[in-house]
């Protein structure tokens, strides 16, 4: 079952994040809190939204992954589209449907919205998320390189607008 998060969710959430980054090779770059997730997803006017992939066991129903994303903009289209910013299924739930059941509910809510797309970035290396998503009719966007500012860059680039702006 797919159903949007709630707050009670958050704690589990931030455990999924992690077991993420471990999977992608950044165990230690995890700075995100429960209460920083909680802020974003349940504010007055959220900016980042969260779906949660269940399945039934011995034990009762648990958390088998999850979907976060938010709202970019297409200039081009003139149109929102979602950003998949995570999808994670925790490996022991992987073969179930979770992944393709979240995504197929990300482009139910883009369609019903009225959104252009929904779009998301893979690691070059994984493979599997590669064929998973091409399985699905998605197509990488190889002409396109991710760029990003953090840190320290962030702030001193930052602060050199703000000084060239009088600010």
């Amino acid at each position: 079952m797919i159903r949007p998060a709630r707050p009670q969710d958050v704690e589990t959430v931030v455990e999924l994040i992690k077991e993420l980054a471990a999977y992608e090779r950044e165990p230690d770059a995890v700075r995100a809190t429960s209460s920083d997730l909680h802020a974003a997803l349940f504010c007055d006017n959220p900016a980042l939204f969260g779906l949660i992939a269940e399945q039934e066991t011995a034990g009762g129903v648990v958390i088998a992954g999850f979907a976060l994303w938010f709202l970019n903009f297409s200039t081009w289209l003139g149109k929102h589209g979602i950003y998949l910013e995570d999808l994670y299924v925790r490996p022991q739930f992987r073969g179930h449907g979770h992944g393709r059941e979240l995504l197929s509910e990300l482009a139910r809510v883009a369609v019903e919205r009225g959104y252009g797309r929904v779009e998301w970035s893979v690691l070059d290396w994984n493979t599997d998320a590669h064929a998973f998503y091409r399985s699905i009719g998605a197509e990488p966007m190889d002409e396109w390189t991710v760029w990003r500012l953090t840190g320290a860059k962030l702030a001193r680039v930052g602060s050199r607008v703000v000084s060239e702006n009088g600010g």
